[in-house]
């Protein structure tokens, strides 16, 4: 059973890892640049 559980964790992290892979080949810089910062500019105020 508990083999089990690792081998379904490893298949997630692999799935996470494919993911943020795919995420960085296939958008452009500056496309990244703004979304890592969005929680930096998140409490910013027009006023």
């Amino acid at each position: 059973m508990t083999f089990f559980i690792f081998a379904g964790d490893m298949l997630v992290m692999l799935f996470m890892v494919v993911v943020v892979g795919w995420v960085f080949w296939a958008s452009s810089d500056e496309t990244i640049t703004k979304s890592a910062n969005i929680p930096l500019e998140d409490e910013k105020t027009d006023g």
